[in-house]
């Protein structure tokens, strides 16, 4: 499992582990918990990076018919966890 370090906007680093990558739609979105333990909190973040972005730029998904149908795909890609 990578762990990746992402920086807010307020300068603060932060920590996540990526658990899973997919594309849905042309848009990519990251499946990462704030733990490598069982009882970890996860997030799905949405790549907002333009084209030619020398960095990647991501944001929560906050929008709850995206965050829904993104999780289904991510459910069906690990089976056995459930991240709701």
């Amino acid at each position: 499992m990578e762990k990746i370090e992402f920086v807010t906007e307020d300068g603060e680093k932060i920590e996540f582990y990526v658990e899973e990558a997919t594309r849905v739609n042309g848009v990519s979105y990251l499946l990462v918990t704030d733990s490598d333990k069982d009882e970890a909190n996860a997030y799905i973040l949405r790549d907002m990076s333009a084209d030619g972005d020398s960095l990647a730029d991501y944001a929560m998904v906050e929008d709850e018919v995206e965050l829904e149908a993104v999780s289904r795909v991510f459910e069906q890609m690990l089976e056995d966890v459930d991240i709701r």
